[in-house]
């Protein structure tokens, strides 16, 4: 085997996110709740990972814990080799700007600027010039299947058209992981697949790492990895990595 091939299968099998023994607890009254009970897992880079869970079942802490949006009360998590749960809220910003991406469930488009705008909009926190940061916006912007309406304002597109200007957005600032929250909880059953397909497709061109938190089972079934969870622990994972996108899904995205 080539030393380039050892490298490559290296970086695609590498784990980006490791969690141990995960807690969250939090105080209501006099009761203690266990948002996160003893939570424990690994993704390796390139994966798609889907969280899925019933409303309550800790679904969304855990990717708040993941993101460094909360702080757990016990256990480990290793982003991109680097523990979350010992940064300052000063390192946890500088290390989102850095090295995370996420697309949100109501688009969190900004009404007065137009598609390139949007996606550019992140780059301008990382200092780059505006001339660079369009030329990039405008390169996401074609990867997402939106050339035509890079000059569009999102009163101008439709709910799957925002929310591809949103995937756009995140891959802008080429994160490692991308965090992606319900984000097709506002698009119709039809628009939210081309939305999973498109997901799907451009991460793994892009050997990125996508978790995606739902309380959909049929777009859970979209990804590689489906950590289930209930009560604050995860009860099963399904593992479908190395099966083929299908033909019909790449052509759809």
């Amino acid at each position: 085997m080539k030393m380039e091939e050892t490298v490559e299968r290296k970086q695609k099998t590498e784990p980006v996110i490791w969690v141990k023994d995960l807690y969250k607890i939090y105080r209501v009254g006099e009761e203690r709740v266990r948002a996160l009970n003893g939570v424990s897992f690994t993704i390796n880079r390139g994966d798609f990972c889907s969280i899925v869970g019933t409303s309550g079942s800790g679904k969304s802490t855990l990717l708040n814990m993941l993101a460094g949006l909360e702080k757990p009360t016990k256990g480990e998590i290793v982003i991109a080799g680097e523990h979350m749960e010992q940064k300052s809220e000063n390192q946890l910003v500088a290390f989102r700007r850095e090295h995370i991406g996420f697309i949100f469930q109501s688009f969190n488009l900004m009404g007065t600027m137009n598609a390139i705008e949007n996606v550019a909009l992140p780059l301008t926190f990382q200092g780059i010039d505006k001339k660079s940061r369009n030329r990039k916006a405008e390169e996401m912007l074609d990867l997402v299947g939106l050339t035509s309406h890079k000059k569009h304002k999102p009163n101008q597109m439709s709910g799957g058209q925002q929310q591809r200007v949103g995937v756009a957005r995140a891959l802008v600032v080429e994160p490692e992981i991308i965090f992606a929250d319900e984000p097709t909880g506002n698009l119709d059953s039809n628009t939210s697949v081309e939305v999973m397909n498109l997901m799907k497709k451009v991460v793994r061109e892009k050997n990125q790492t996508l978790v995606m938190v739902t309380h959909d089972n049929y777009l859970a079934g979209f990804a590689d990895i489906i950590l289930r969870i209930r009560d604050g622990k995860i009860i099963e994972i399904e593992d479908h990595r190395g099966e083929e996108i299908p033909d019909e899904i790449i052509r759809q995205a």
